[in-house]
């Protein structure tokens, strides 16, 4: 008998503790919730950049540069005098773009290419290049950025077009790209004309989507906010393929080698610094720290470190000046 009651005591306990915890918070069902699949920001691009149609200018053509001054010893009531003022240099860069501008999942600092350049223009202007403030700006701001004096440049991987050239300045190019086509292996992708009926993704603000309106049978053209985005795009599916400059489609690729780079070159880029209009000496500035990692072995120095996977190093692009 008195086993019994322990038996029924235990059983009475058991259920109050039950209903106890059922009055709390309700444990899901597992067959109920619904997978986290995140779908990166795509809109449809339906009209071509009009860069790439406007050729009323030299875009790559910049001011020659003039003597370095020394570090920290700007001349008086120049631009550069009042950035050495501030302690720091702002610089617009990217995040998410592998090789060029990337943070780094370790030390979570960015790093890349254009970091580079940006820390010597910061070396030439304080004598230290960690004196540096590096902003993210998605490709569509980077314009707005120097506008609106959020940062004084911009470095990121910013192609010279006379379209953007009635908004901002550029130095001379520091690096030139070729835009081709990243697509999974064995996709059936691998010359531009296999886009046709496809789905491509590019990077809004960028001049990636003109080739693409050129081609004789335009592919559906999506944007996203930046090229890791892209990335996402195309392992879920949501798109065929991405085209973009071709350093830009190897940091791809090196993130996910179910992916290649395909076809020949259907258009070309141009990397400079962009500059707020209305600072010749500024852009001078920065034509002289370009010139001399050209002529010092620093540029080939950094390529080597950041580009190797690229392949050999095609030698700083030759600068074109206006005067």
């Amino acid at each position: 008998m008195n086993t019994r009651l322990l038996l029924a005591a235990t059983l009475v306990a058991m259920s109050a503790l039950v209903t106890a915890c059922g009055s709390g918070t309700k444990v899901p069902d597992p067959t109920r919730v619904a997978a986290v699949n995140p779908r990166p920001d795509l809109t449809e691009i339906t009209t071509a950049p009009g860069s790439e149609a406007d050729d009323s200018c030299n875009p790559e053509a910049s001011l020659r540069p003039g003597p370095l001054p020394r570090p920290g010893a700007m001349p008086p009531g120049s631009p550069m005098a009042a950035i050495v003022a501030t302690g720091r240099l702002r610089v617009g860069v990217d995040q998410n773009t592998y090789l060029f501008g990337f943070r780094n999942p370790t030390s979570g600092q960015l790093e890349g290419f254009d970091i580079d350049i940006a820390r010597e223009i910061a070396r030439d202007l304080f004598g230290d290049p960690d004196k540096i403030e590096l902003r993210s700006v998605v490709a569509a701001d980077r314009i707005p950025a120097l506008r609106d004096k959020q940062v004084d440049l911009v470095v990121r991987t910013f192609s010279a077009t006379c379209e953007r050239r009635r908004n901002v300045d550029f130095s001379e190019v520091y690096y030139r790209a070729a835009q081709r086509i990243l697509a999974p292996k064995n996709s059936g992708i691998r010359t531009a004309a296999d886009l046709a009926d496809k789905v491509v993704c590019v990077t809004r603000g960028t001049t990636a989507p003109g080739p693409l309106f050129g081609l004789p049978k335009r592919p559906t053209i999506m944007g996203a906010g930046n090229w890791t985005d892209c990335l996402a795009a195309l392992q879920q599916g949501n798109v065929d393929a991405i085209s973009g400059d071709d350093p830009i489609l190897f940091g791809l690729v090196a993130q996910d080698r179910n992916l290649e780079v395909v076809g020949a070159e259907i258009g070309t880029g141009a990397y400079a610094v962009g500059i707020a209009q209305g600072n010749p000496d500024l852009v001078r500035f920065v034509n002289g720290v370009l010139e001399r990692l050209r002529t010092d072995g620093t540029w080939r120095r950094l390529y080597n470190a950041g580009l190797g996977a690229l392949g050999p190093s095609p030698g700083p692009p030759t600068p074109r000046y206006t005067e």
